[in-house]
């Protein structure tokens, strides 16, 4: 079937804003900014709405359908911290499963067994049953010799090895940036240092090696400095970040909110402040959601109890909206970072409104205002460090492969 997409405003972030129609056929996009209706169309008012790729989520914990539907995300990276591990070709191919019909789910096999950073897991194997990228998970792998074999063996299969970037020596069982925050507060802290740490020597090995290296969030000014110089030495490494880093520092912590409880830790304003500029200059490659709900089990708890991690798959659009409106970016920049970027990233199709590419899109109301409230999201459970923020942009529609999975 054929669907013309009519009066909407077109964000591609190769193309640019375009005007005209968006026509799809089937599971494709076939033409962008025709100005004619073919006679066999369905036609679908947009009624002035912006029409993107739909969001492709590098890096969620759980699956989380309703989260992701409302979000604008019709593809995830599933990441391997799940139960059981991704580490064996048949949890792999269970995985990608999962979603259908309505999500893309793309998984990121473990890089070791178990995630215990000791054994090289069967990375062959695994991309064979549908691993799109192996990664470290949750947590650094502490043992050189092992990540420099994980990266040599991703290199001959042509897998990105996706990253957590902090030293374990110095984070251990901390809950915080060290830092006048965490001292007024009395939590266990490690200094940011331990982020660049960890990112140094990661980058060393990948240039190395050759290994495509994906740092799956940097915070730290000092890590943007290293990921910026590796970037001008040819070095293939790109950076992610979430929303939570952008927007909020450690501040966000001082009244013992456990929903502030993040792995990496708040950091500073300092580096805040230099996130902001690393995705004003092209530096952070991705921004993600970072999505990780967890029950009040596990988060109403004294904040050094609480587990690390927060559900904001379904704010990720709204908050990402932002840095359009406070001209950080343009919203074809935006929806790079969304969509086309972290697509490259896992190898697969998808993330513009090009000729031939998937038909998943989304269409929203960039002005929409509304409040994140955690009673009313959609999500699995509302740890969100937002709750309460007033937002603007609201999804309205959301196609995967051409077929309509979501609507208001």
């Amino acid at each position: 079937m054929k669907r013309a997409f009519t009066n909407a405003r077109l964000v591609c972030p190769t193309r640019g804003i375009v005007t005209g129609t968006l026509i799809t056929e089937g599971d494709r996009i076939v033409s962008v900014g025709q100005t004619g209706l073919p006679s066999d169309t369905d036609v679908v008012e947009c009624k002035g709405l912006t029409l993107a790729p739909a969001i492709v989520d590098l890096g969620v914990f759980a699956i989380d359908l309703p989260a992701f539907h409302a979000g604008g995300i019709a593809r995830v990276g599933l990441m391997p911290d799940q139960s059981p591990v991704l580490d064996d070709p048949g949890i792999v191919q269970r995985a990608a499963l999962i979603g259908k019909p309505t999500l893309w789910i793309h998984p990121i096999a473990a890089a070791t067994k178990g995630l215990a950073g000791t054994d090289l897991a069967e990375m062959a194997i695994n991309r064979q049953a549908g691993a799109k990228a192996v990664a470290t998970g949750r947590g650094w792998i502490a043992d050189s010799g092992v990540m420099r074999k994980v990266l040599g063996y991703a290199r001959d299969l042509g897998l990105t090895v996706i990253s957590h970037a902090e030293d374990g020596g110095l984070t251990g069982r901390t809950v915080a940036t060290a830092g006048e925050a965490a001292t007024r507060m009395g939590l266990a802290s490690a200094p940011s240092l331990a982020e660049p740490l960890a990112i140094a020597r990661d980058l060393m090995l990948a240039e190395e090696t050759g290994a495509r290296l994906h740092v799956r969030q940097v915070t730290t000014a000092a890590g943007f400095d290293l990921i910026r110089a590796a970037k001008r030495r040819g070095v293939a490494v790109t950076c992610g970040i979430t929303p939570a880093h952008l927007l909020l520092s450690d501040i966000a912590m001082t009244d013992f909110r456990s929903f502030a409880h993040l792995s990496p830790p708040l950091r500073g304003e300092d580096d805040r402040q230099a996130a902001l500029a690393a995705i004003a200059d092209g530096t952070i490659d991705v921004l993600a959601s970072g999505h990780d709900p967890r029950g009040p089990e596990e988060k109403r708890l004294p904040f050094a109890d609480a587990a690390p991690g927060a559900a904001d798959a379904e704010h990720l659009l709204a908050l990402a909206l932002t840095l359009v409106r406070d001209e950080r970016l343009t919203i074809d920049r935006l929806f790079a970072l969304l969509s086309a970027n972290p697509a490259k990233v896992l190898g697969v199709e998808g993330g513009t409104l090009s000729e031939g590419a998937p038909a998943d899109l989304v269409a929203f109301d960039a002005g929409a205002p509304w409040q994140i409230a955690t009673e009313a999201m959609t999500a699995k459970t509302g740890n969100t460090p937002f709750d309460g923020l007033p937002v603007q942009g609201k999804v309205h529609r959301l196609f995967k492969g051409g077929t309509e999975v979501f609507s208001t």
